[in-house]
């Protein structure tokens, strides 16, 4: 794959570094989505070795999401105002760290602290990688292509998470999930201050601390009662209080927002379709995609009676797509622009969930192959578009912003997805009809998104927020 010349900064010349900067990025990335999944499968064996309770086994899995969720506004607003390198590289060190002290963990209390630590540094470190990448390839075909692998190190992280997990449990032990992640994390700290520019710094812009923790309390509570509404139900007062109290936050902030001198989000960029539109295309189709992993595994080893190792393996069909429809994403896009990808992908994405749910209460494994590589596919074949109208939409000043809003409500659609796929398993007459209507619902999802794309999507690539915008 051959980039274009990036230009700027104090990094090495960019002829030595076209590839580089990719790699340091995505190998951060990497570590932060596959924590989100690897644990799943290691929790209970650290359970039993640590003699967690059930409420500490649920904070070892969930304490991670809910901060990483919580904080990612935040770490956009840092990148933006003290420069997203440094940012992201403060990120990489304290999840670096992190994952040495939950890796060492001799109690679940010491556990459950470095895994909240974890969801912080990763927190710091994704809105970052966006808008470094951005800042690496400024060619828009380039950058295309860098967001496509940006996009598939998600889905590849995301979905091998159990089928590594699985397999390092059952060889080397638990704590080697959290081990793996020190070579990648000092490999990433040694190649981004070398090749990488640094980034510009907005000092004069000040942080707004109301309103960046109106956001924590409203994202990280709503969160969190999505998380438990798949296990107590939508109607437990404790789900109810949550969405209650992210409803209120959500207040607080738009209020602070109008008051707000400096706005952590200004209204004129929140009034872009491009803008607006694609974070909640981003939420729709992390809604289908990780709704369809989390059921999936569920059906896998509860009724088809797979072990963890082997439901990595079944997964795989829908991992191996990913890398494919990324890099032929980012190679297309300079001839179709961004809105035909991104409509095709939803489109064949909502197919294949459509297919699953057609395809009966109890169908074999061999059916599900084809509507697992199908959206697989189609959700990497529309990220590249998206991330490039989301990048598009506004000035370089506020990249770290943009990419942390649209990581937001992609967290927010992985933790509905899971929630109502939860539920729908758990009060479904039968398993098979609960598996079915979730994946319907998935399908709706995803040609929901595909209508939206077609409005707000940019025909094609290239389009740059003005400075003043």
């Amino acid at each position: 794959m051959a980039f274009a010349e990036s230009s700027g900064g104090d990094g090495p010349p960019a002829s030595r570094r076209s590839l580089v900067p990719l790699l340091a990025v995505c190998a951060g990335y990497f570590m932060v989505i596959l924590d989100v999944t690897v644990i799943n499968v290691a929790v209970p064996v650290i359970g039993r070795e640590l003699s967690a309770s059930l409420t500490g086994i649920q904070w070892i899995t969930d304490g991670y999401t809910l901060v990483f969720a919580g904080f990612l506004l935040t770490g956009g607003a840092l990148g933006d105002r003290l420069g997203n390198r440094r940012v992201f590289c403060a990120g990489v060190a304290v999840f670096t760290v992190s994952s040495a002290a939950c890796a060492f963990a001799p109690t679940t209390p010491f556990l459950v602290a470095a895994r909240l630590l974890e969801g912080l540094g990763a927190a710091l470190i994704v809105p970052g990688s966006l808008a470094l990448l951005r800042q690496a390839y400024p060619d828009p075909a380039d950058r295309s292509r860098a967001f496509g692998l940006w996009g598939s190190v998600a889905g590849i992280a995301a979905s091998a998470g159990p089928l590594l997990g699985g397999l390092l449990v059952s060889t080397v032990g638990w704590r080697w999930v959290f081990l793996i992640n020190l070579p990648v994390g000092i490999a990433c700290l040694v190649l981004t201050p070398r090749h990488v520019a640094r980034s510009p710094r907005l000092t004069g812009r000040a942080l707004d601390w109301p309103a960046q923790c109106a956001v924590v309390a409203a994202v990280a509570s709503l969160t969190a009662a999505l998380n438990e509404a798949g296990r107590r139900g939508w109607s437990d007062p404790a789900v109810l209080a949550g969405v209650g109290l992210s409803v209120v936050a959500a207040v607080a902030f738009m209020v602070r927002e109008r008051l707000a001198r400096t706005p952590a989000l200004p209204p004129g960029l929140l009034r872009s379709p491009a803008l607006g539109g694609g974070a909640v295309i981003g939420l729709l189709f992390n809604f289908g995609f990780y709704g369809m992993v989390f059921t999936a595994s569920l059906d896998f080893q509860h009724q088809r009676g797979f072990s963890a190792l082997v439901t990595g393996v079944a997964l795989f069909p829908a991992v191996a797509m990913t890398m494919f429809a990324s890099v032929l994403s980012g190679r297309l896009t300079r001839r179709t622009g961004d809105r035909p990808l991104v409509v095709s992908g939803m489109l064949l994405a909502a197919l294949g969930l459509g297919g699953w749910a057609a395809a009966g209460d109890d169908p074999g494994y061999a059916l599900l192959v084809v509507p697992m590589m199908a959206a697989g596919f189609g959700t990497s074949f529309a990220l590249t578009g998206s991330t490039s109208t989301i990048m598009g939409a506004v000035p370089p000043a506020y990249s770290g912003t943009a990419s942390a809003l649209f990581n937001t409500t992609r967290q927010l659609g992985s933790a509905t997805g899971v929630a109502l796929g939860g539920t729908l398993l758990a009060t479904a007459a039968t398993y098979g009809s609960g598996l079915r209507l979730s994946m319907a619902i998935g399908a709706v999802a995803y040609l929901t998104a595909a209508a939206l794309a077609w409005w707000c999507v940019p025909s094609r690539t290239g389009r740059e927020a003005p400075a003043g915008h």
